[in-house]
């Protein structure tokens, strides 16, 4: 067998038979699906996969083809073996709004794999190439699944893993306090890891965060509504009005009430079952421990009415009240009023 052959060979039997397969797992293979719609995490599979690649080979060619710009027969082109024999990393993007003859053509390529060439399909979400997934599913295509972070549990562990990968330990209040001051924005929340982890030193806790990125407006909600489910009405309004001086929406401050308050109730309704059924909520460990101590101060009567009133003021400050502003600031003091009711 050729060497471009047998390496081929040898990547496809590394992963062929490992599907769902996080972006730390990518490998060369004769042809690999990049699937869903979180992009950094799709970036870095097949980034790590042409990196593998030229380990094996470092004169090995990248080519790129993206879906906007196909024209038929271009695949056939980049799969062909070159003058030279080189292998070859071909790197398809956009499958999701793939014309009929790109579809066509990455079928072929999938059903006659050319020696010493890594496919890569990258496809973003959708039905659009649906036959072309099911080929790849019942061909044992290795996939690495990049679906969208969306939970507050999956960015934590995101965030642990992030700060674990370039060898820093972070406090699981640090990771919370992160999460709710970057957001869901999974760039971001990369960008601020590697921030911290290049700018600190020792174990990273709450107050560094606290120092690099207490002004971002996810924090300051969070901080208000943990102001109002302790009960600390005058705190509350003190760090909600600072908000809404600086720019803050009274959107995702409403948001960020409902959020926690809904994490209260979710712990409350289960935890007389025990562990297990606490931890088939899907939160992080931080967040149940959390809520949990904030059931101490709440009534389920009192819950209720908290609810209700974020309920109102989520309303309120989408359209259909005249002052976003006096709405969530209501809001804010019933909570703080309704807690230990």
């Amino acid at each position: 067998m050729p060497p471009a052959q047998r390496r081929s060979a040898s990547r496809g039997s590394r992963t062929a038979s490992a599907p769902g397969l996080a972006w730390t797992d990518a490998a060369p293979a004769p042809v690999v699906l990049v699937s869903g719609g979180e992009e950094l995490l799709a970036e870095r599979a097949v980034d790590r996969i042409i990196t593998l690649s030229r380990e094996q080979d470092p004169q090995i060619e990248v080519v790129r083809l993206d879906a906007a710009e196909y024209s038929a027969g271009m695949l056939v082109v980049a799969t062909s073996p070159s003058l030279f024999a080189e292998d070859k990393v071909v790197v398809v993007t956009g499958l999701e709004r793939a014309t009929d003859e790109l579809l066509a053509d990455v079928l072929a390529a999938v059903a006659s794999t050319a020696p010493g060439v890594v496919l890569v399909l990258r496809h973003g979400g959708g039905q659009r190439g649906k036959k072309l997934l099911d080929t790849l599913r019942a061909s044992a295509v290795p996939t690495i699944s990049c679906d969208v972070v969306k939970s507050d549990g999956d960015k934590a562990a995101f965030v642990t893993a992030e700060l674990r990968r370039a060898g820093r330990r972070p406090d699981a209040q640090a990771v919370r306090a992160l999460v709710d001051a970057v957001g869901s924005d999974l760039r971001e929340l990369a960008a601020a890891c590697a921030q911290l982890a290049a700018d600190t030193t020792g174990v990273i806790g709450p107050e560094v965060v606290e120092r690099y990125y207490g002004g971002r407006i996810e924090a300051s909600g969070f901080r208000v509504a943990d102001a109002a489910v302790a009960g600390d009405a005058g705190q509350a309004v003190s760090l909600l009005r600072h908000a809404l001086t600086t720019g803050v929406d009274p959107v995702p401050i409403v948001a960020a009430l409902a959020a926690k308050l809904r994490t209260i109730a979710k712990v409350a309704a289960v935890r007389s079952r025990g562990a297990a059924a606490v931890r088939e909520l899907g939160l992080a460990p931080w967040q149940v421990d959390r809520a949990t101590a904030d059931l101490r101060r709440w009534t389920p009567e009192g819950l209720a009415t908290a609810i209700a009133v974020v309920a109102q003021a989520d309303a309120e400050v989408k359209g259909e009240g005249r002052d976003p502003r006096f709405a969530v600031e209501r809001a804010v003091l019933r909570v703080a009023a309704a807690s230990g009711r």
